[in-house]
């Protein structure tokens, strides 16, 4: 079963990044870049373990990304990541390779990065938005 691709504006829900926005208040930026970080660290060890068809070593970089996910608002690569994990997990109790998983590891690169140029660019103060309404333009005639 593919996976259908997500398009950019439901790569994120945006009331969640909102939310943990104003929770985190001074915080967000300095914890968005944790999860560049530890995002990019889970990816690594995600590839590597299907890889070496190491279904252990797929759950908990798979659990991490999964909640650090979710916390800000994406969810499409929060839902990947648990389903991973779910994989994975099932695989450790059955003894099975994670073979199952491979369509899902699949693309999650480009997925964690593509979310996190969209939430990246949404916490910078500096990036131009598009005006609201009307604002700023002129009438058609």
């Amino acid at each position: 079963m593919m996976q259908a691709p997500v398009e950019g504006t439901q790569l994120v829900n945006w009331t969640a990044y909102q939310q943990a926005r104003a929770e985190l208040g001074g915080n967000f930026v300095r914890i968005l870049g944790y999860f560049r970080e530890d995002g990019m660290k889970a990816v690594d060890q995600i590839e590597a373990a299907m890889r070496s068809h190491d279904a252990a070593a797929l759950v908990l970089p798979a659990h991490t990304l999964k909640g650090e996910s979710r916390q800000f608002g994406a969810d499409p690569l929060g839902d990947r990541a648990e389903i991973i994990e779910n994989i994975a997990r099932h695989c450790v109790e059955t003894r099975e390779r994670p073979d199952a998983a491979l369509e899902h590891v699949v693309g999650m690169r480009k997925l964690f990065l593509e979310t996190l140029d969209l939430l990246e660019r949404e916490a910078n103060p500096l990036v131009m938005r598009k005006p609201q309404g009307g604002f700023g333009r002129r009438a058609a005639g």
